[in-house]
């Protein structure tokens, strides 16, 4: 098998990676009730997605 030639750099190895990092998960005001909602998602709070109710609650 082959085997590398010299030790790779911390640098080098940094710069390989930097695309790793963790990001924030972004957020959109729910257009119902104003709550915090993933993009593309249901609110959990009212269950509207898109100006209809998606989730019926059972009450």
């Amino acid at each position: 098998m082959a085997e590398p030639t010299s030790k790779t750099s911390r640098s080098k190895r940094g710069s390989r990676r930097a695309h790793n990092g963790i990001r924030s998960t972004t957020r959109a005001n729910c257009t119902n009730c104003g709550a915090l909602v993933r993009p593309h998602h249901a609110c959990g709070s009212c269950g509207h997605y898109r100006g209809r109710e998606v989730i019926v609650e059972a009450n």
